[in-house]
């Protein structure tokens, strides 16, 4: 396999600040115990801030990486590979979000929820420090299930 270009692991590595973004506010606990922790956040902040200004922000993020990236033949495979799967590890933290705001809200913020929140946070950390470690390394993170699915959406 050729080597990629340095320019084509950086622009795969920026694509994970999506999931990212969304996997911070899961981190709120760990963060009122350890305020260190809060320096994780730092790298996501330039997605958080434009879902912030713009309502729509992250939706619109979505689409455009989506369209102008991830359906452009013309980009390299590498780089579509790496933008569609942060996209649905994405996809699955709204998910999450959405399951906790209407199935878990209404039980405050008990130990359980606590759990599931750090729990959700750990998780999305470890795939996104796994996925930015593959795409300085110039290898495609391959994440069971989901690496597959994205490969079945490129070709």
């Amino acid at each position: 396999m050729a080597s990629i270009p340095i320019w084509q692991r950086l622009l795969a590595l920026l694509a994970y600040l999506l999931p990212w973004s969304d996997g911070v506010p899961f981190g709120r606990y760990l963060f009122s115990l350890s305020p260190a922790l809060q320096w994780l956040t730092l790298p996501a902040l330039p997605v958080l801030m434009l879902q912030q200004m713009v309502p729509i922000g992250g939706f619109l993020l979505f689409l455009v990486l989506y369209l102008a990236v991830v359906r452009n033949q013309k980009v390299p495979y590498y780089l579509r590979f790496h933008v569609l799967q942060a996209i649905l590890i994405d996809i699955v933290l709204v998910v999450v979000s959405l399951a906790f705001t209407v199935l878990l809200a209404p039980l405050g913020g008990g130990f359980a929820v606590r759990t599931l929140s750090n729990t959700v946070f750990m998780a999305v950390l470890v795939l996104v420090v796994f996925a930015v470690v593959e795409c300085l390394r110039g290898r495609q993170a391959e994440i069971p299930s989901l690496s597959e699915a994205v490969r079945m959406q490129l070709y």
